[in-house]
């Protein structure tokens, strides 16, 4: 009679047909255990524990509340849980507080209903509230108030087989993870080929629409989101990638029998020069050396016999600076010469925000698959955005290695938002890397210039 009159909460706390319903749950599953050869009503309260934190969602259980319970199963002194007896520990709110790191009394008592109402406890109250315990002459424990943690060690088995199910679940999202990202990686860097290789040029809306889809596809692989969403976006990859791949092979298929017919043409004509050339060496394959057709003398080489003109030059292009941006038509020495100071060192990613650069540039991040949320996203998107002003590889090095990271992917924005203008961009940026190896380069004046206009 005692027990049934326990099932009861003290003070205020409302009778429920839920709590009734789970110390009737109790009584039945040890009523189970006699009938069960498999199951023995025990687990280790680690283990129980670590397994419960893996399968909390299917709980709907906080990290705070697996902490309370966690705090109440270091208060029994034995590693296992006993189903088939009432576990009963009885922590002052002091105690409980002081092992959940701190945690306020309406905290405590909030976290605690949540594990009541999941079927993890049960209260066993006093006639008074209070928890204690009645030992016996010999110091054994004849009777006690508090928590029952012995419903929890009874639901072992269900806890164990979720948090089973939720590392299955957690792995096939890894993979899937995995694999957009490897999809979203090998696309872009196709893309990026293809230009390269003067595909994009050739078909420029086949390449360009390309590139508009793996921005809709790309983003933030979030690891928290749905199973289904991450598939969803992982077949769209598939077959994106399958459309790139194709267009790919036949470009350079194409390439090649035009290659092929201009070799046999030239054989057929008695003209061998460019055969010979290919023999020398191939610019674009190689990187031996980048020569541009439309080179300008008044930036691919300059002496110091020119110092006179270009201090006259910097002088003219302050003072279009100051009266509204320059005509198109200037040199380009003309117009950096407006970014040299005295005593300047490479552009710093501390002078200039990322938020300054998208503020001044703002065309630049439309060539930001992933968005440009940082400097990493930044270097992505410069990297594809270079082959498409014709840049070569090693003019975005040396740019890189006088100007720094950071310097390089800002002056590569300036141009993107300039493109119209610069005839040449790769001789610009030439012309820019000579300059801040010098130390007569800085960016903040150069993003001033658009913002003024």
């Amino acid at each position: 009679m005692t027990d049934r009159i326990a099932t009861t909460p003290f003070g205020g706390g409302p009778f429920s047909i839920a709590l009734f319903k789970a110390h009737e749950k109790l009584e039945a599953d040890r009523a189970a255990l006699k009938t069960s050869g498999n199951r023995t009503g025990k687990t280790d309260k680690w283990q129980f524990l670590r397994a419960l934190t893996e399968a909390r969602d299917v709980y709907a259980l906080s990290d705070r509340a697996i902490t309370v319970l966690e705090a109440l199963l270091s208060f029994h002194p034995e590693k296992e849980l006993d189903g088939s007896e009432d576990i009963i520990v009885f922590p002052s709110n002091a105690e409980l507080s002081l092992r959940t790191r701190g945690m306020s009394a309406p905290t405590l008592r909030r976290h605690i209903a949540t594990l009541v109402k999941t079927g993890l406890l049960l209260r066993k109250d006093s006639a008074n509230g209070k928890r204690f315990a009645r030992k016996g002459p010999g110091g054994e424990v004849r009777d006690a108030f508090g928590f029952n943690l012995a419903p929890a060690a009874l639901m072992a088995p269900e806890v164990f087989e979720h948090a089973e199910a939720a590392r299955a679940h957690a792995a096939e999202v890894r993979k899937v993870r995995a694999e957009i990202t490897l999809h979203l990686r090998d696309i872009s860097k196709m893309i990026e080929a293809a230009f390269e290789d003067g595909q994009g040029s050739r078909s420029p809306a086949l390449w360009l629409g390309f590139t508009e889809e793996l921005k809709g596809l790309s983003g933030r692989v979030a690891r928290h989101s749905a199973l289904g969403d991450h598939k969803q976006r992982c077949d769209g990859l598939v077959r994106l990638r399958a459309r790139v791949e194709s267009a790919f092979v036949a470009g350079m298929d194409e390439a090649d029998l035009r290659e092929r017919d201009c070799e046999e043409a030239s054989v057929q004509t008695g003209d061998i020069s460019h055969l010979k050339s290919r023999m020398s060496g191939n610019d674009a394959r190689n990187e031996r050396h980048i020569q541009n057709s439309k080179k300008d003398d008044s930036f691919e080489h300059h002496s110091e016999k020119n110092e006179t003109d270009d201090r006259a030059a910097d002088i003219s292009q302050r003072q279009d600076l100051n009266h509204g941006r320059p005509e198109a038509g200037q040199g380009y020495y003309q117009e950096t010469e407006a970014h040299e100071i005295r005593g300047s060192a490479k552009g710093d990613p501390e002078q200039v925000s990322l938020g300054d650069m998208k503020r001044a540039c703002p065309s630049f991040a439309d060539y930001a698959l992933e968005g440009l949320g940082n400097w990493s996203d930044a270097r992505k998107a410069a990297e594809l955005i270079r082959p498409m002003l014709g840049i070569s590889k090693d003019a975005w090095l040396r740019a890189q290695q006088h100007m720094g990271p950071a310097g390089a992917i800002v002056t590569m924005a300036y141009l993107v938002e300039r493109a119209e203008e610069i005839k040449s961009a790769g001789g610009y940026l030439r012309v820019l890397s000579e300059k801040a190896e010098a130390g007569k380069f800085r960016l903040r004046p150069m993003l001033d210039s658009l913002m003024n206009r």
